[in-house]
Formats: structure tokens, sequence, C-alpha cells
């Protein structure tokens, strides 16, 4: 299947690139997949920060109140019962949780191509010969992309990051720029176009089709 092609120049190539169909036209009858690759990326990168105190870490109580019998008041033994202000936190977050989500390879995979196809299927798919007219400067990156109706969130995909590229696109805040065997549901779906290198596609193909190779000789 063909997809719109352009140089290094940014003007559109003669010659269209073909794209591999059991990665980017699969049929996707559910969502779902996609859905528990996309809340596994947000889980796993998710910083465990939160922690309260305990009744027993919190400072001050060691003085009983007052009197056990007496006062007509109901018992206590400490100011700092969770029940009082200033008490302790009773089954607050510890920072020990773990909010991690594991999924398979198989899976992983599965739900890039569904979500690649997803995109493909929404015209977000550009194939582009190179960036070598990039130089390292972020206006000649902003202009490239600009001239391939790039202009919102951006996922720039290539088969090896260089420094010049990597300079070009550090101040553009809609552009990432993604090695091809490092792609994730994440991106893909929150990107609105997605530029990919011609040498980043048999990367990505021998990548992917690992997967199916695998599931055909069994």
């Amino acid at each position: 299947m063909s997809v719109a092609t352009y140089t290094k120049s940014g003007a559109k190539a003669t010659t269209a690139a073909k794209l591999d169909k059991d990665i980017f036209d699969i049929n996707v009858e559910s969502h779902e997949l996609v859905k528990q690759a996309y809340v596994a990326y947000l889980a796993n990168g998710r910083e465990n920060l939160a922690v309260t105190k305990t009744r027993g870490l919190v400072s001050g109580g060691g003085k009983k109140p007052w009197k056990q019998k007496g006062t007509g008041r109901a018992r206590f033994g400490s100011s700092r019962v969770p029940i009082w202000r200033g008490g302790g936190i009773t089954f607050g977050p510890t920072g020990l949780e773990n909010y991690s989500k594991k999924l398979n390879v198989k899976a992983k995979r599965l739900a890039v191509r569904q979500a690649l196809s997803l995109s493909n299927a929404d015209s977000k798919i550009v194939v582009i010969e190179s960036f070598a007219s990039v130089d390292g400067k972020t206006s000649d990156m902003a202009k490239l992309l600009a001239k391939l109706g790039a202009k919102r969130q951006t996922l720039v995909v290539v088969d090896a990051k260089t420094p010049e590229l990597t300079r070009a696109s550090a101040n553009l805040s809609q552009v990432k720029v993604v090695q091809a065997s490092y792609l994730n549901v994440f991106d893909i779906i929150n990107a609105h176009h997605i530029v990919v290198t011609q040498k980043a596609l048999p990367i990505i193909s021998d990548w992917l089709n690992a997967t199916v190779k695998s599931e055909g000789e069994k």
C-alpha cells in the first residue's frame, strides 16, 4: 500500500513509498489492547512520590491528653490518633505502592501494529526520504515539517538519532523524535502527524513482523 512520500527538501516525491500491510493495514476490531498498552505506558512511568505519616510517624502525642476516668470525656491515649486534627493518616499512601502494569512482548507489538494501522487509516502517516537537509537548526526543522503539513503534535520516526536532528527538534515542543525500534502506543496515539524516514520502514517491519512470524510457526 502506498503513502504520501516527500524528498529531503520537503517536495512531493515522484515515487510513493509502500507500507507493510501486516503492520499499517491490519483489521482492528477492538481498541481494548491499544487502551491497555496506553494505560500501561502511563502506569510504568508513574513516580511514586506520595507518602503520608501514620500515627507512629507523627511527632508529639507522647503524653496522655487527660486521665482515663472521671472527666466525662472519651478516653484517649494520644493526641496523634487519626480522628484528631494533626493526627496520623489511616490507609494513606506509603510510597511503596506498585502501580506498574505488565504486557507480554507479543501483546505490546500487536498493540503497536494496531495503533499504526489506526493512524494510517486516519491519514496521519507520511514518509520522507531523510532529514539530511536539517543542519541542526531549529528553523530548518520547523520549515521542513511545515512543508509536510505537520503543524500540530508530530512524531518523527528515524532509523537512528543524530546529534543534528536531536538539536534541531529540542526546542520544538510539539515535535518528538524516536527511533523506529522504540515506537510505543502512547506516542503514536497522541501524534496528529507521524513522519517516518524511508530507512526506518524496514526496521519497523523487521521488529514487528518478528512476532507475526513466530506466531505463524506455532
